[in-house]
């Protein structure tokens, strides 16, 4: 009988560092799971895919959030990334997370400047 020492449910990011600094000592056999696919979609991979991947249930779990007040009454979506990595695989939840750092490679490689992009940090 196959038997682990851990259990990892989730293959996001802080999922992918646990079951690696877990797996570290040979001693320890660890199990991760995702209910998510690989993220092998061309999309995941470009910044701009982010509309084919946002609400796309290959990619998205395509949440809601519950009706709110501060919302005047409404429901947003809310993309969470269906993929190994999670949403860190998501190209415009990668983007806009470190999107200072990624401006200032942009201007650094062609020379321009992030005046007119709105940095979110």
């Amino acid at each position: 009988m196959n038997s682990c020492d851990y259990i990892v449910v989730g293959a996001g990011s802080a999922d992918c560092v646990l079951a690696n600094r877990l797996s570290a000592d040979p001693n320890n056999k660890v199990l991760l799971l995702e209910a998510g696919g690989k993220d092998l979609g061309p999309w995941l991979h470009v910044p701009v895919g982010y509309f084919k991947t946002m609400h796309n249930p290959a990619f998205d779990w395509c949440y809601e959030t519950e009706l709110d007040a501060g919302t005047a009454g409404r429901s947003l979506q809310w993309p969470r990334g269906k993929v190994l990595g999670g949403s860190s695989s998501d190209p415009c939840l990668r983007v806009a997370k470190h999107s200072a750092s990624y401006c200032r490679g942009v201007a650094l490689r062609r020379r321009s400047c992030c005046r007119r992009v709105k940095l979110i940090s």
